[in-house]
């Protein structure tokens, strides 16, 4: 048990942040509430409390981030607060043109420039040969106006905790329609790369963005595909057969997950009209993410965020945390959040997070372990009932599932669980059970 809880929190890389605020959808508010004690009770069997203390996680946390930093010197630096960015990257939102000369003259250079279609903005890329830090305070001081951030790094916020036996594909599942004949189930996805061959995916529609329009499966992102559209005897998701658009962010590289792909996989989703996006990543505020998520949920999409795994008493993680974005813990299979969760407002619902199987890149299955496991069981279930990007309905499809969901801690909504658990018949699958016998 220490090992699987020392790669569970190694494989962790939620960013500490402080809140701000965003126009709302007009999600069902949470009352003001406590934070909860973690008894003793709520800790896996086996564990010490000093295994799984809050500082702990932390503390390996940043351990986690100083090694990315270390095997990436080249490319990655630490922001003042020590969360990774891209070195020697900034990011304008729709910068003037004189705001661009005077950069220029500041001895900056526009790296590219990046058109949001279907979100209406425009980010500039800006590279300094100097102190990156120290560019961006003088950047700010010439353009007071305008908005410049670093180029962030966001991390997935889950651990794949084991592996399955292999096996062959069966037939193909035929795609389930619309009962009323509407528009067909989908669902977006911002992650990194998903193995189309596995046979959860056989016969669905995926829709690529990203790498070049090359494929680069990743272990992360097919796992969270599987458990938001998979459809296979083994397993299914929780919207099984839906149609994914799945942006690729990473793309195996170093500087995968930084912000500007993050904000042009949104802008894709956007033109593609998906109505529900799913993120299971984390990371620190970020100026120009926080515009791009405005402007995604202002559209009447829902994007559903892993609140991450720094722990209870840990600051809030984006974008979980911006308002309007629907913020998803993970519980174990005897309903408890799962120690290494966060907590807070930004908690709107739990899912199943852990004890639970998802797709292998390369074909089987194995066992995940975290909020990112979680996120795209919500997701998927918001989708089937938010078919197309529109404010009212986004709200009213939060609220149906609120009164669909059950608390197995308190009648009332808290920051450890929101409006309570959904999906939790999703975790137990034949996959799982093979798994705990191999």
């Amino acid at each position: 048990m220490r090992t699987i809880l020392m790669l569970l929190c190694l494989g962790l890389a939620p960013l500490a942040a402080a809140q701000v605020g965003l126009p709302s959808v007009r999600l069902p508010q949470l009352p003001p509430v406590t934070l909860p004690n973690l008894p003793a009770t709520a800790l896996p069997p086996g564990a010490s409390v000093g295994e799984l203390d809050p500082r702990r996680l932390r503390e390996l946390r940043t351990l986690r981030i100083r090694e990315l930093l270390r095997r990436h010197r080249d490319v990655l630096e630490a922001d003042p607060h020590g969360d990774p960015i891209v070195r020697g990257e900034l990011l304008a939102l729709a910068p003037s043109p004189a705001a661009v000369q005077a950069a220029v003259a500041a001895g900056l250079s526009v790296q590219r420039e990046l058109p949001l279609e279907g979100l209406n903005l425009r980010i500039a890329v800006l590279h300094t040969a100097g102190a990156t830090a120290r560019t961006l305070q003088r950047l700010q001081a010439l353009d007071p106006a305008g908005t410049y951030d670093f180029n962030h790094i966001y991390i997935d916020s889950g651990t794949i905790a084991g592996a399955g036996a292999e096996r062959s594909a069966p037939p193909p599942l035929p795609t389930p329609e619309p009962a009323d004949g509407g528009p067909r189930i989908s669902v977006g996805l911002i992650d990194s790369g998903v193995d189309a061959s596995h046979e959860v995916f056989l016969g669905l529609t995926l829709m690529r963005h990203g790498c070049a329009d090359q494929a680069v499966p990743a272990a992360h992102g097919t796992a969270v595909a599987s458990l938001l559209v998979g459809r296979a005897p083994a397993l299914h998701g929780a919207a099984p057969g839906a149609a994914l658009y799945a942006a690729d962010v990473f793309c195996g590289k170093p500087t995968g997950g930084a912000v500007d792909a993050v904000a042009e996989a949104f802008a894709w989703l956007a033109r593609q009209r998906i109505a529900v996006i799913n993120v299971s990543l984390v990371g620190p505020p970020d100026r120009l993410l926080e515009r791009v998520v405005e402007g995604v949920v202002a559209r009447g999409v829902l994007v559903v965020a892993a609140v991450g795994n720094d722990g209870p008493a840990a600051a809030p993680l984006y974008p979980a945390a911006w308002p309007g974005v629907v913020g998803v813990t993970g519980v174990d299979a005897r309903g408890r959040v799962l120690v290494e969760a966060e907590r807070g407002a930004q908690v709107k619902f739990a899912a199943p997070g852990a004890d639970i199987a998802a797709a292998k890149a390369g074909g089987g299955y194995l066992l995940v372990r975290g909020t990112s496991f979680a996120a795209p069981i919500v997701a998927g279930l918001l989708a089937l009932n938010l078919r197309a990007p529109e404010t009212s309905a986004a709200s009213e499809a939060v609220a149906a599932l609120a009164r669909s969901a059950r608390d197995p801690a308190s009648p009332r909504v808290d920051p450890a669980y929101g409006y309570g658990l959904v999906g939790a018949e999703l975790r137990r699958q034949p996959a799982l059970a093979r798994l705990h016998r191999d």
